[in-house]
């Protein structure tokens, strides 16, 4: 692969990558994680 190459691969890596952080790090501090629990049970 040529050097361009390489930098495009790493630079589409890293938005990936750094975008599902963000999204992971959006969801703990609004507080969605620690709330799923208790959304699931249900009486029918």
């Amino acid at each position: 692969m040529s050097a361009s190459a390489i930098v495009m691969m790493l630079v589409a890596m890293v938005v990936i990558w750094g975008g599902l952080a963000l999204a992971i790090v959006s969801l703990v501090r609004h507080g969605a994680v620690e709330d799923r629990d208790e959304g699931v049970r249900r009486d029918l």
